[in-house]
């Protein structure tokens, strides 16, 4: 008996809807790495891209647990001596709300030749309006 392998051709993309509003970030990003990957369908297979669309809606309104807001650092380098920026989670999330969650959901998906991919079908939007609509996407309970 051979197992199942699904084709590339043979995927059906669906598309879902996330509110981030009094989410966790952490815990949020791992059932939205869930769907990119496609681990929540019975024809998941590691080698083949049978993810779906994911659309998070109020990025700017994310939690964090605990002190994680003031103790988590953020750090980015320009590739110069001296060029090392660091701020933590709070002044991130307000000025690059949708950079947070892409990059928490980036950090769940393995590191392999998929992952860019999937993280395409991911889109973030600040506020509760995306222009989506239009693919009708299915609340994901979150």
């Amino acid at each position: 008996m051979k197992s199942y392998r699904p084709k590339k051709e043979e995927v059906e993309r669906v598309w879902y809807e996330v509110d981030a509003e009094d989410h966790v970030l952490g815990r949020l990003a791992t059932k939205i790495a869930k769907v990119l990957m496609g681990k929540h369908k019975p024809t998941f297979h590691p080698a083949v891209d049978t993810g779906d669309f994911v659309v998070v809606t109020n990025a700017k309104k994310i939690k964090l647990t605990g002190n994680k807001l003031q103790d988590k650092k953020y750090h980015k380098h320009s590739g110069y001596p001296g060029g090392l920026k660091t701020m933590n989670y709070e002044e991130f999330i307000e000025k690059h709300p949708i950079r947070v969650i892409k990059k928490a959901v980036k950090g769940m998906m393995p590191a392999n030749k998929l992952r860019e991919g999937r993280l395409k079908r991911l889109k973030v939007y600040e506020g509760a309006e995306h222009p989506h609509s239009a693919q009708k996407p299915e609340k994901l309970e979150a």
